[in-house]
């Protein structure tokens, strides 16, 4: 397929522009204007577009869109203008930031340094010069240098995509890794057409009500909890505030001290991560303890109302390889991956996320597929087999663990031992068991030897996926002396020296500047396998390894399942190790069981694996 590559300068000025509004609200904000737009066509040869809007949409028109592939750095932000401005729809869409983030991670992905990294011509400067700037307002000679740059930018564009694409990592290292998946690509297109192409609608008035109910429970909550300002403001006090609603303190590690300290600053992202817990009276003490007037709740509700002001068809921002484990994350102010499940609000916000007239929304979720893929790649068959014949898997941990049968009436016993099952499989310790289980919707409260044998009974249990973590050990080793070795079953996972961990899809797990490092813990100093992210050093040992790889496998399968969906259905979003996808109500019941099916597809490297899903069919989001 013939490859077009484009690129758009817009009007920006200091409070107009994507640094400060969302992408969603720049591009169909009524002040937004093209200057141009550079082409490079498959045939080497590059243009300018410019004019009105009507003048754009002239020239546009003409182009026949449906025999090429577009391709733009941050295309997220060029399709939405294509789409949504001038109805373009193109045969694919191509993106090198997403290509870059799977390859480097999620920061130092401009054009501007992957221009440097890949030894090509500097990117230049010229839209520094531009703000403020109407297309009206430049003069020739201005407008001349702005569409050199532009088309520049284009050329660097077209060239990162075909070394990024043939498989070129790093040209001074002459590191030549396989080419960028096919498939891969091929989901790089369906995530951007979730944003410019939406079908789902919100429901704005809904919006209106949820946030409106949100706000006055906020201030009963608040008011009914009788907590003074000074037991908000003293950290021991707020502690004890914290544990009166069965929630641990959040800890970090203080750098002036080297000792454990609260971590109720601002910008502790465990505190942050409290405006959004389960338990409203949690996210009102949290919202006042930090002096801010909302929770996230009502930020993240008044956004949806601001888009549907704009639009009552709901862009899904989703951000390809967001994580270590090309796993995927928000984007664009928006993250689908922690709307309200669980609490007071649980599906509230769902719900105001409906299926265009005449369909139903089919929501299929992967049933417990990393501790399914986890039991397979370790080779605990008990365990995989238990999974294939559909025994409760949870009970009968708790049984070893209760030393007495257990089933689903005994509802606290079975989540101890689904907490065990889901979560301990990464080398969990006793102490962290104990905060989870005491931070959990049960709120059980155990001592830390009960914990201790709960967790001794559960590796005596697994030896085969203790001894992945060990071997997880062994591929750590490997990495950094640059050698070889298969990790778990044998021809899917090669650990591949300093290139990290290739995976079946042919991305890699990396893991940059890998050392022994010395961290603090409790004020001691201790040795540790550590890495260097955009974040800083990160620890890693054999369970976080195995964590990252199972992550990243059950990633693979889902996301090769969601492609496989959407030759027959139209997927419109993906959250977790869930797709939906929607269907005419009069064909519902037929799509879901070819969802279904779909979703209980193994790939061949994963033969063996007991894949299984469920799913559910509403007319909003939320009732599936």
């Amino acid at each position: 397929m013939d490859i077009l590559t484009v690129d758009f300068e817009t009007y920006y000025d200091k409070e107009f522009s994507l640094s400060k509004m969302t992408m969603e609200a720049y591009v169909r904000d009524p002040r937004f204007e093209v200057i141009m737009l550079g082409i490079r066509w498959p045939d080497g040869k590059k243009e300018i577009i410019t004019g009105t809007e009507a003048e754009v949409q002239y020239r546009l028109d003409a182009i026949e869109w449906g025999k090429y592939a577009v391709l733009a750095h941050n295309t997220l932000f060029d399709a939405a203008i294509l789409a949504w401005r001038f109805g373009v729809k193109p045969a694919a869409w191509l993106d090198t930031l997403s290509m870059a983030r799977a390859m480097f991670g999620m920061k130092g992905n401009s054009l501007a340094l992957l221009a440097k990294r890949y030894g090509l011509e500097d990117k230049g400067t010229e839209v520094q010069n531009a703000m403020g700037k109407r297309r009206a307002d430049f003069t020739p000679e201005e407008f001349a240098k702005y569409a050199d740059y532009c088309l520049h930018d284009v050329e660097l564009c077209h060239e990162l995509f075909f070394l990024m694409s043939n498989g070129w990592y790093n040209p001074e290292t002459f590191d030549h890794r396989d080419p960028y998946p096919t498939q891969e690509l091929k989901l790089i297109d369906k995530l951007i057409r979730m944003y410019t192409e939406p079908v789902l609608h919100l429901n704005k008035a809904q919006l209106e009500e949820h946030l409106a109910d949100v706000i006055r429970r906020k201030e009963e909550l608040l008011s009914n909890a009788g907590i003074a300002k000074e037991d908000l403001m003293s950290n021991p006090k707020f502690a004890l505030v914290l544990e009166s609603f069965g929630v641990v303190p959040p800890m970090k590690i203080s750098p002036t001290t080297g000792k454990q300290a609260f971590a109720f600053a601002k910008t502790d992202p465990a505190m942050k991560a409290l405006l959004d817990h389960p338990d409203e009276r949690v996210q009102a003490v949290v919202a006042a303890r930090m002096g801010v007037k909302s929770t996230l709740e009502e930020t993240r509700t008044q956004r949806f109302i601001d888009m549907a002001g704009r639009s009552p068809l709901f862009p899904v921002p989703l951000r390809y390889s967001a994580a270590r484990t090309h796993r995927l994350g928000g984007t664009d102010g928006i993250n689908l991956q922690n709307l309200p499940a669980r609490g007071a609000q649980a599906n509230k916000l769902k719900r105001c996320i409906e299926a265009p007239p005449g369909y139903v929304i089919i929501d299929c979720d992967s049933s417990n597929i990393e501790a399914r893929m986890l039991a397979w790649l370790a080779g605990q068959e008990d365990l995989v087999e238990d999974f294939a014949n559909g025994v409760d898997v949870y009970c009968k941990m708790s049984g070893k663990i209760f030393g007495r049968e257990v089933t689903k009436a005994d509802k606290r016993e079975r989540f101890v031992g689904k907490t065990v099952v889901l979560g301990c499989g990464y080398q969990t310790g006793a102490v962290k068991l104990q905060v989870t289980l005491k931070a959990s919707e049960m709120n059980m409260d155990l001592e830390l030897d009960a914990c201790k044998q709960i967790i001794d009974t559960y590796r005596q249990s697994v030896p085969a996926i203790t001894r992945l973590w060990r071997e997880g050990e062994a591929a750590i080793e490997t990495m950094h002396s640059d050698k070889t070795m298969w990790f778990g079953r044998e021809g899917v996972v090669l650990v591949e020296g300093r290139k990290g961990i290739k995976l079946p899809s042919g991305l890699y797990i990396s893991y940059p500047q890998l050392h022994r490092g010395v961290k603090n813990k409790n004020g001691m100093a201790m040795e540790a396998w550590q890495y260097k992210d955009e974040t800083g050093l990160v620890d890693i040992y054999g369970g976080k390894l195995v964590e990252n790889v199972v992550q990243a496998l059950a990633r693979i399968v889902v996301m090769q399942q969601l492609l496989k969906i959407s030759k027959k259905l139209h997927v419109v979003l993906t959250v977790h190790d869930a797709v939906a996808a929607i269907a005419r109500e009069e064909e519902a019941e037929q799509a879901q069981a070819y969802v279904e099916e779909c979703m209980r597809w193994v790939p061949k490297w994963a033969q063996g694996c007991p894949i299984n899903c469920e799913s559910g069919i509403g007319r909003t989001y939320g009732d599936c």
